[in-house]
């Protein structure tokens, strides 16, 4: 049996699904309109040089050229077969296809995955294939890919009939082939270049996670869109965004299956893994991918990115030629996170100078009068970006900027203003025909109908700066090896804080009593009020039975409170009561870990009682991370005003917070057998007094959350 390929070889195949020299079309239709016909006609008509060989058992020729009965008739060991036919037959094809020397494949041909425990097991034998031979396979029931650089385009997609035009800047990967192919129609149709479209469907062996590699790898891709129902190798897809984030490569990304509804559709679609989706959102958040909803959004930060500018400065300069809607404008800055700060006093009195009745504030309102003197629109934009120091600047200029006798003397000063700020983000909203529309756009401009658009593309861009800004320092390290595991069993709270005790966590100090002496010696111990709680690995939810006892001031209190609890506790299993002294004062918070099926254990963070039971005020990151990142976790939430100091309030120790979580995350990353782990209240004093656990759960994998 031959050896299986090594991984960086199988990467380096990929080379032949994108810039094949030669390939074969198994099951060529002699009907160019057919699943078999269309990737024959678009080989032969677009412009595709390597050698074309369809294969089709029942015909001479197909669409003229000359026809072999099998992949192993081909003259040649082609780089790439396209395989449309039935998926009955479709593990014998691949089969012949590696044995005949094929180094890729793209199946066509749905009947898999999608279809339940027979498919399954039927794309589990392509995937062994794949992996036996070494052949690199896209599909099953995938719709292709375009490879526009190299003029390949196989694929079923009507998207070709009206032919294809140059390579662009913009790489699109999708799990959907029919969305793949619509976000390639509408990039077309705004007039943004494409370099590939890769489906991958059900992903017997190449995978979203894997294109996104390659394609952040490649100099002539700017920005990559991606689309995906679910992600099957967590580890893959975080190697494929910590790459194209060193490699300074914006990612849009579309993940659905935000809701139970959708998550629900996307399994039954390619039968993929969909993990909890804020930990998706975590996971895009950390590493400084944008996640788009809507085919708008994904496509107005991807051609915003095209600029290849990426501000870390979140200040943003408004021109506008209307005051209502320089307001609207002012607004939607401000509720995209960016900074509407007002323009210096100086600059302000210089604009002035220049249109006594504008507002020169920020937004700068010129009214329509800037366009009688032409020069003011050097000077007006001039000042703002250099006295103004603005890192991005949007102007609203509508249909007055495609009037025929303003286009050339307008595109003249702006194409001034660009060559003098070339760091500059430029935006223009403007309507216009497409041609003049091109021409802004030729003269470095990033132009959109809609203002607030740009500004929500100008926000993504300032994201993407931070990340890339930041990409030199980790943000996440890598887990490594397992040394600490959890027992195959339910776990009483004094069991958790036991295994938790040497991880650095700061839990609140207490006494383990299994008798009630023991209660009352430990409540000496303290001298001061205390509270005590059952312990047992079958109740996880105390306070359902009455298993907490508070504000105990006196040791035969705690000897009544002993047995009170045991009484309680009938029917259960407790293993004795935990006595710890009451916490006064601070802010209560929770930190908690889950384990995803995708990505792996996840630490949560959140302010405790009803932030987080109203509000799901909470930040996720996937385990273990660095403090830095860990209080960017903590500011993410809506409740970090309140540790911060709110209301004459003093501030929280933030710092102790911090290192709570990232010895948390820490000891989630290297201990085996973990589900989840809860941290509630987690109390954290003020500045200087350090913060602490009040409770500990952890829950075993496999084992029940409810007692």
């Amino acid at each position: 049996m031959p050896k299986a390929t090594p991984p960086s070889d199988r990467t380096a195949r990929l080379r032949f699904l994108l810039e094949p020299e030669s390939v074969a079309i198994i099951g060529a239709s002699d009907d160019p309109s057919r699943i078999g016909g269309r990737p024959l006609r678009y080989l032969l008509n677009e412009g595709f040089e390597g050698a074309v060989y369809p294969v089709n058992p029942n015909r001479d020729t197909v669409q003229g050229k000359k026809a072999f009965p099998t992949i192993t008739d081909v003259p040649e060991a082609v780089d790439c077969a396209v395989i449309s036919v039935p998926a009955k037959i479709v593990p014998e094809t691949l089969e012949a296809c590696a044995a005949s020397g094929a180094k890729s494949a793209i199946i066509f041909s749905s009947g898999f995955a999608e279809m339940g425990d027979e498919g399954v097991a039927k794309q589990s034998e392509l995937s062994a294939i794949s992996e036996r031979t070494g052949i690199r396979v896209v599909g099953p029931n995938c719709l292709g890919l375009l490879s526009f650089r190299s003029r390949f385009f196989p694929t079923f997609s009507s998207s070709g009939d009206a032919g294809y035009p140059d390579a662009g800047p913009l790489a699109i990967v999708s799990q959907s082939g029919a969305y793949g192919t619509h976000v390639y129609a509408v990039a077309r149709s705004w007039g943004l270049g494409v370099s590939h479209v890769i489906t991958t469907g059900n992903e017997c062996d190449v995978d979203v996670a894997e294109c996104i590699s390659w394609m952040a790898d490649d100099e002539n891709v700017k920005v990559i869109a991606a689309y995906a129902e679910g992600v099957k190798d967590g580890d893959a897809l975080i190697g494929a965004f910590e790459k194209a984030r060193a490699n300074k490569k914006p990612i849009v990304f579309m993940k659905v299956g935000r809701s139970e509804e959708g998550a629900a559709a996307a399994a039954s679609h390619t039968a993929s893994l969909a993990g909890s989706d804020e930990i998706y959102d975590a996971v895009f958040r950390q590493f400084g991918v944008h996640r788009a909803s809507t085919t708008e959004e994904l496509l107005d930060v991807a051609y915003a990115c095209t600029g290849s500018i990426h501000p870390t400065s979140k200040r943003i300069g408004l021109i506008t030629l209307s005051g209502g809607v320089g307001a609207q404008m002012a607004d939607h800055a401000k509720l995209a996170g960016l900074d509407v700060a007002p323009m210096p006093d100086a600059a302000q009195a210089k604009l002035k100078a220049l249109l006594p009745f504008a507002s020169a504030l920020n937004p700068v309102d010129t009214t329509a009068h800037f366009f009688n003197d032409m020069n003011l629109v050097r000077e007006n934009f001039a000042i703002m970006l250099e006295e103004g120091r603005y890192d991005i600047a949007v102007a609203f200029f509508t249909m007055v900027a495609a009037s025929p006798y303003l286009i050339d003397d307008l595109i003249a000063e702006l194409e001034g203003i660009r060559a003098r700020f070339p760091d500059r983000l430029l935006f223009l909203s403007l309507l216009g025909p497409p041609e003049v529309v091109q021409r802004y756009r030729d003269a470095g401009y990033l132009t959109y109908e809609d203002p607030c658009r740009a500004i929500d593309a100008a926000a993504a861009m300032v994201t993407f700066g931070k990340s890339f800004a930041e990409s030199a320092r980790p943000i996440h390290k890598e887990q490594g090896a397992k040394t600490h595991a959890v027992p195959s069993r339910p776990l009483s709270e004094w069991a958790s804080r036991e295994l938790m005790a040497d991880t650095g966590v700061p839990l609140v100090e207490a006494v383990f009593a299994t008798s009630a002496d023991q209660a009352a010696e430990a409540y000496a111990k303290f001298n001061a009020p205390v509270a005590v709680k059952i312990s047992a690995p079958d109740i996880t939810h105390k306070t359902e039975i009455g298993g907490v006892v508070l504000n105990i001031e006196m040791a035969d209190e705690a000897r009544r409170a002993y047995e009170d609890l045991m009484s309680r506790a009938k029917g259960s299993t407790p293993d004795g009561v935990i006595v710890s002294p009451m916490i006064s004062g601070g802010i209560e918070c929770i930190l908690g870990v889950q384990v995803d099926p995708v990505f792996g254990p996840t630490i949560m963070f959140g302010l405790g009682g009803v932030f987080v039971e109203v509000f799901n005020d909470v930040s996720f990151r996937l385990a273990p991370v660095t403090p830095d990142e860990a209080l960017r976790m903590i500011e993410e939430t809506k409740g970090a005003a309140l540790l911060r100091g709110a209301r004459g309030k003093p501030p929280s120790d933030m710092r102790a917070l911090a290192e709570a979580i990232v010895a948390l995350s820490e000891f989630a990353a290297r201990t085996e057998g973990v589900q989840s782990i809860d941290l509630n209240p987690f109390v954290v004093m003020s500045e200087g007094q350090g913060a602490m656990a009040l409770d500990c759960l952890i829950v075993a994998k496999d084992q029940p959350e409810d007692g």
